[in-house]
């Protein structure tokens, strides 16, 4: 796709920026469609809610409309009959749909959407050249998926460019780019049709509108549209540690032993495959054969790894650039088809019996995106064939909108470890979130290690981690992503070749007694905050509302929480600021309007204001909104532990008067 997001003066009536999609190269179908007679072509409006209207133009073909093409992204693929259809030079009209008034002209398009009041807020003209042109505004502009300029994405060009190829993979990593537009003013759009020149097989222009004073509002229906959250299991809100490179059955276990052994709690192992390591769980890339130098006993070990309380995931890859069907389509075994859904899930049900509980579905970027959500929707749905009674569990590369209905998690692909890095993932976080992706984090450290990798980085990225709802240790140099790995000596094998600017930590950094007890810190408080935090994940499935939240979903009328993109709200109440900033002894924390009290001290603050808060290496800002009900359970070394310990409830009070 050519340069789909551009900057241009037009909408002079509406006296704002304004941005385009515009057409990509190769997409002439739709082209063709603007361009030719408009008796070739039928408009349509639709009400899907009282906040919502859906905006189509369509060809005609013998007298009838051809359908709108469907990638798997909407939760539905009817919406109900058409208020109006417009073909020909028929007059512009003037609709009520729902709470607003679209008036719409078809020579040239235009599509014009204002309150019933007549309040107008906002104009899309459609040219014959394909570009959809609409104001900005005046407000941060937010959303658009992983990834890709951050964090107001106003001003900004991007080719919406899926995989690791997309936009800066060091700092901001891989690009998961979904057209869901939200404005901080009050409204949003989603691309439905066109996207690049993955989906133009039918000309079509297929556009939903929502506008609500009210984020709260606008979060549900984009649920409504692409469809809520699923719940995964709650043992993937615990701690997960991933590994590279594995040395022999027993370092496997062992490593294991050590978890427990120093009461570290985590919930998941997970064991990358060989050839994207020397020696990893399987025999070679793509295959589902065990490497039995490292695991020749997979189904005793995982056992083992059962009865000491350990999930295991195992990263899977998928050999073809097209994946289609589900798990429920039949395949024929007799003649294995790597493009089918069923075929490839087949593949994976041998290990599966073996008690593995879970998949890292990677690589993936060539997928177009029917196929990328059809291997989301087969890691879901695929498991529950075989465990019925189960949440499936899956951490994958990539995606699209509707992802969500899959309980899909994604990581933001191979990162460097610098400070600019940890830095920019705090907008990307809040950017994916609010795109529906509800489940989403870092490789902690970063997954490349360079001459900026140190204990003071990794730890600074950990507290981050503990707030993100993916929390998962990996990288090159792995044994540094143990939470005791920067006290040995060893950073592990060294893994640093072909990748510009990357380096091992200087050995001086590998003795430091300082990180594992504040690991142990933020470890323990994760599995506290649990109950809390797996409340807002059913809230998330439920009504929309993500759990890493901008401060503009609660404080749309604060201008300052608003624009602020270097902290969010973790579930309603609890504000987090990471630090991420070398050697930091303060730090800058807007709290808005209101009172907060201070996590770590419950000093109470009145908000509306920046403050400087002082930080040593294990602190990291956290402030709790007043009113809140903050329930925190026992420290637990993983979620199925039973702890002889009540939950314990915080007030926070109000201010008297």
């Amino acid at each position: 796709m050519k340069a789909p997001w551009n900057r241009r003066q037009m909408l002079k009536n509406l006296a704002a920026t304004s941005a385009a999609l515009s057409l990509p190269r190769g997409a002439t179908d739709l082209k063709t469609l603007l361009q030719e007679s408009t008796s070739d072509r039928e408009i349509q409006i639709t009400s899907i809610s009282e906040p919502t209207v859906k905006l189509s133009v369509l060809p005609i073909t013998n007298g009838k409309t051809a359908p709108i093409p469907l990638d798997g992204s909407l939760v539905q693929t009817s919406w109900g009959e058409p208020i109006a259809r417009l073909r020909g030079k028929q007059a512009p009209q003037e609709l009520k749909a729902g709470e607003l008034s679209v008036h719409v002209s078809a020579s040239p398009i235009v599509f014009t959407i204002s309150t019933r009041k007549g309040g107008r807020i906002q104009q899309l003209e459609v040219d014959p050249e394909g570009n959809v042109s609409f104001a900005t505004g005046n407000s941060p502009l937010l959303g658009l998926g992983e990834g890709g300029p951050q964090f107001d994405r106003r001003g900004s060009t991007d080719p919406m460019i899926s995989g690791q190829g997309g936009y800066r993979l060091r700092t901001h990593g891989g690009r998961v780019p979904i057209p869901w537009i939200v404005s901080t003013e009050g409204w949003a759009m989603f691309f439905h049709q066109p996207f690049g020149t993955f989906d133009f097989t039918v000309a079509a222009l297929d556009i939903f509108f929502v506008h609500s004073l009210d984020p709260a509002v606008i979060m549900a229906e984009y649920a409504r549209i692409t469809g809520h959250a699923e719940m995964p299991p709650l043992w993937s809100f615990g701690y997960q540690q991933s590994h590279r490179t594995l040395a022999s059955r027993e370092e496997i276990l062992a490593e294991a032993k050590v978890f427990r052994e120093k009461k570290l709690p985590c919930d998941a192992l997970i064991y990358l495959g060989t050839g994207f390591c020397p020696s990893g769980w399987n025999t070679e890339n793509g295959s589902f054969s065990w490497n039995s130098q490292v695991f020749p006993d997979p189904k005793e070990m995982i056992e083992q790894l059962h009865k000491d309380n350990f999930r295991v995931v195992l990263h899977d890859v998928i050999l073809t650039d097209k994946l289609r069907g589900t798990v429920n389509d039949p395949c024929d075994v007799r003649s294995f088809d790597a493009e089918d859904a069923n075929c490839y899930w087949d593949a994976h049900r041998k290990d599966f019996a073996t008690g593995v509980d879970g998949w890292w579905p990677d690589e993936g970027d060539p997928l177009d995106i029917a196929s990328r959500l059809a291997r989301n929707q087969m890691h879901w749905e695929g498991p529950q064939i075989d465990r019925p009674n189960e949440r499936p569990y899956a951490l994958h590369r990539n995606g699209y909108a509707g992802m969500q209905r899959y309980a899909s998690f994604l990581w933001s692909g191979d990162v460097y470890s610098t400070w600019e890095t940890l830095k920019t993932q705090v907008p990307i976080a809040i950017n994916t979130s609010l795109t529906g992706i509800a489940y989403w984090g870092t490789d902690i450290g970063g997954f490349v290690p360079t001459s900026e990798f140190s204990a003071e980085l990794y730890l600074r990225w950990f507290q981050f981690g503990a707030f993100c709802t993916l929390f998962r240790s990996h990288g090159r140099t792995w044994k540094l992503r143990l939470p005791w790995g920067w006290n040995t000596g060893d950073p592990g094998p060294v893994e640093v070749r072909n990748y510009d600017g990357a380096s091992v930590p200087d050995a001086s950094q590998l003795h430091n007694a300082q990180v594992e007890p504040i690991c142990r810190k933020y470890l323990e408080l994760r599995y506290r905050m649990l109950p809390y935090l797996y409340s807002a994940v059913r809230e998330c499935a439920t009504t929309g509302m993500p759990v890493m939240r901008a401060l503009w979903l609660h404080y749309p009328n604060d201008p300052v929480a608003v624009a602020r993109n270097d902290q969010y709200l973790w579930g309603r109440s609890i504000l987090v600021a990471p630090v991420a900033e070398k050697a930091a002894t303060a730090s800058s924390v807007y709290l808005p309007r209101g009172n907060w009290y201070d996590f770590w001290t419950n000093d109470r603050l009145e908000g509306g204001r920046e403050i400087r808060r002082s930080v040593d290496l294990e602190t990291i800002p956290l402030y709790v909104a007043a009113g809140t009900v903050l329930p925190l359970g026992p420290v637990k070394q993983h979620t199925d532990e039973s702890v002889d310990q009540s939950l314990s409830i915080s007030f926070l009070q109000l201010p008297k008067g």
